[in-house]
């Protein structure tokens, strides 16, 4: 007796497979596994990237677009849809969803969107942030939980100058749609920071302290539990507006820039530093970007590999590139977006937070 293997069943036209309909039974001495779960959620895990929003070099300035990349591969990015507003967005994710916010001063934006990084693009309405914010709030998370901390604040409900940096820390639940709660504050209130997970931990370093310049500060809480955060150590730079990303064992920044009082012009820096995330303590050089990034915070991770998108070095520029994340040295070209893009947000299925 030979085999019937429906894999190699075509219509004429060679593309299209067997379609099974109707009341069908199997004889087989083994067994067949059906898949399970909602459709949406069967490809989580997949080691896809999408980056969405931050703004270009030509008119109007704000950009819309969401790019998809495939992380264990190279090459360039391809359209994902595009979010609801467009601008400077923060991020978490988790294995399933990716939650865009899109907070705004003085318009007062808070609304939160997500998309399902395994469908074809698009977003859909989450809920809205709990204060009025911009240039984030930039996060991380594990598989049930997204954590939001750090951002420029509004004076509409913070009694803050537009720009400010916000000390606050909120979360959200993947699984469910609605307003984030808060959860704690940061050990300094900044903005432009850069923030990565493990299954326990959220950690954010570095970042902008207007009007008194920047910061080299690591802290961290612990994702599950609900608090303000704590001292982890210091970034081997003091920098702002740089981006992270993990594995389950090792957080790393990349890129960023200062600029106030101590820079009159900005300065900018292809440093990338990192830790492990399991213990505290002041981060260890790991090498450079191939070109100093500054106002990146695009970022996605498969816990193997980390990718930065979009960059201004002050000159806009579509590079990805990525490093591998258990070994140092410097980071590899990748590939494109499919536009000029920078300070676009980040988020994967599979990074250092969901284990």
């Amino acid at each position: 007796m030979s085999d019937l293997r429906i894999n190699n069943i075509t219509d004429r036209s060679g593309i299209n497979g067997p379609v099974i309909a109707g009341v069908s039974s199997v004889s087989t001495s083994a067994f067949m596994v059906m898949p399970s779960g909602d459709t949406a959620i069967r490809g989580a895990g997949s080691g896809r990237g999408v980056f969405a929003g931050g703004y270009t070099p030509s008119s109007p300035n704000t950009s819309s677009t969401m790019n998809l990349i495939q992380i264990s591969s190279t090459g360039n990015a391809t359209d994902f849809g595009d979010t609801a507003d467009a601008g400077s967005h923060g991020a978490t994710s988790n294995s399933t969803r990716g939650v865009f916010n899109y907070g705004d001063v003085p318009n007062s934006i808070v609304r939160m969107d997500y998309t399902v990084i395994s469908s074809q693009g698009g977003v859909n309405g989450f809920g809205d942030l709990s204060y009025v914010t911009r240039d984030g709030p930039f996060g991380s998370g594990d598989n049930t939980r997204g954590i939001l901390g750090g951002s420029a604040g509004g004076p509409s409900n913070m009694g803050l100058s537009p720009g400010k940096g916000v000390s606050y820390i909120d979360f959200i639940t993947f699984a469910t749609t609605g307003d984030s709660n808060r959860f704690g504050d940061l050990t300094v209130a900044r903005r432009g920071v850069g923030s990565c997970s493990s299954p326990t931990r959220t950690v954010w370093g570095g970042g902008y302290i207007k009007p008194s310049n920047h910061t080299d500060t690591v802290d961290f809480i612990i994702t599950q539990t609900g608090g303000n955060a704590v001292k982890f150590g210091e970034l081997t730079v003091s920098r702002g507006h740089m981006a992270a990303v993990s594995s389950s064992t090792r957080g790393i920044w990349g890129g960023g820039s200062i600029y106030g009082p101590d820079a009159p012009a900005y300065t900018m820096y292809d440093t990338i530093d990192y830790v492990t995330l399991a213990t505290e303590g002041n981060a260890t050089d790991f090498g450079n970007l191939l070109s100093s990034r500054h106002f990146t915070t695009g970022t996605a991770s498969n816990s193997i590999r980390g990718v930065w998108a979009g960059n201004s070095t002050p000159t806009a520029l579509n590079t990805i590139e990525f490093v591998t994340i258990a070994s140092t040295g410097n980071s590899t070209d990748f590939g494109d977006l499919t536009i000029i893009q920078y300070q676009c947000a980040g988020v994967s299925d599979s990074h250092g937070g969901l284990g």
